[in-house]
């Protein structure tokens, strides 16, 4: 059976499509500090380019690369700096107010267990002292509990860590040599095929920029979606953890969670239980239903060419297939898969076989 050079050209990418997922899926840990350095060399190379050109000559390459890698490290760290006022606030805050906190938390469950026909009795004063006495041990001996917990488990630990001095290295290498990469990956393509690989990563170039851009968009307006509703429910520390709310989401449920935990342990320490509850339900709900069904979709959604309910399935089943890793990847990667299944289909219908010919 011949294939003609459109059928070949075909098999070949679905081929490397094949082989990409089963390494994704066999390597995932390994790869994961290179994948997400991959992602960020892509997003950050631009930026490298311009940095360049604008300097006219005077500034290597090395130099360029050093400088935009430091201001993604420091806008990295000042998101993660945002939690510094939230803990430093909370946490006394939470030492003394953790008796009254029980009291109000107890009266506000009991009347609701009766009303289940529940009858819990609690020795409220017992409680208070075992999580006071908790707490207080957790604090003055946490430094202690970390060590411990790196000796037990400490190859999780020493993964984590490398993985954080990992990324930052190999995203150097990846800016500073982008361009010798991109060349030998189109030294390996076939000449025959190398109109068509040209076109296929001019397009998909153009659906990631896209992608990002409506990420971007995305993470400005639940930041200030989230600071603003919180703030009007009356919550001390509503834009910091507004704002680092909306810019998490960046990792799908991740950043989601721990913005709600946040707020929900703010909430308790300033608010009654049920008004806590309230601001959550509704804050939190409405910006899920807000990101899932408005924005996602539509400015990222959209700008890629994905449906509303292809965004939905991609995160579920990279996240089933890949974890973490696929949730990092899930819309790029389906961004460029919608790529190679538009040329696919293209070729197809212009085959003599869905003419019937």
């Amino acid at each position: 059976m011949q294939f003609t050079s459109a059928q070949q050209q075909t098999l070949a990418w679905v081929a490397i499509a094949a082989l990409v997922t089963l390494l994704l899926w066999l390597l995932g840990p390994v790869l994961m500090p290179f994948v997400v350095a991959g992602v960020l060399a892509y997003a950050l190379n631009p930026l490298v380019r311009g940095l360049e050109r604008a300097a006219g000559g005077y500034l290597p390459r090395v130099a360029c690369v050093l400088l935009v890698e430091a201001v993604f490290v420091l806008v990295v760290l000042a998101l993660l700096m945002l939690l510094l006022p939230i803990l430093a606030n909370e946490i006394p805050r939470m030492r003394e107010q953790l008796p009254a906190l029980i009291e109000r938390g107890q009266a506000f469950v009991n009347p609701w267990l009766q009303s289940l026909g529940v009858s819990v009795k609690l020795d409220a004063a017992s409680l208070k002292t075992f999580v006071l006495k908790n707490f207080n041990t957790s604090f003055e001996d946490g430094f202690k509990q970390a060590l411990a917990s790196l000796r037990i488990g400490g190859s999780v630990a020493l993964a984590v860590v490398g993985n954080m001095v990992l990324v930052p290295v190999v995203l150097f290498y990846l800016l500073l040599d982008w361009r010798r990469f991109v060349r030998h990956v189109e030294a390996l393509v076939p000449l025959p095929m190398r109109s068509a690989y040209d076109s296929f990563m001019a397009e998909a170039d153009l659906v990631l920029g896209q992608y990002l851009r409506g990420q971007l968009s995305v993470m400005f307006v639940l930041a200030f979606y989230y600071g603003l509703a919180l703030w009007w429910f009356g919550l001390e520390l509503a834009w910091p953890i507004g704002v680092f709310t909306g810019l998490a989401v960046f990792v799908p449920y991740v950043g989601f969670g721990l913005g709600l935990c946040l707020a929900l342990l703010a909430g308790l320490l300033q608010m009654t239980p049920a008004e806590t509850a309230w601001m959550v339900a509704l804050v939190y709900g409405v910006g899920q239903l807000l990101e899932s069904f408005v924005l996602t979709p539509r400015l990222v959604g959209e700008r890629i060419g994905l449906h509303p309910l292809h965004v939905i399935f991609a995160l579920m089943a990279f996240a089933q297939l890949f974890g973490f890793l696929g949730v990092l990847v899930a819309l790029p990667a389906s961004a460029v898969l919608l790529v190679a299944i538009r040329r696919i289909r293209r070729q197809y219908q212009a085959s003599a076989l869905y003419r019937g010919a």
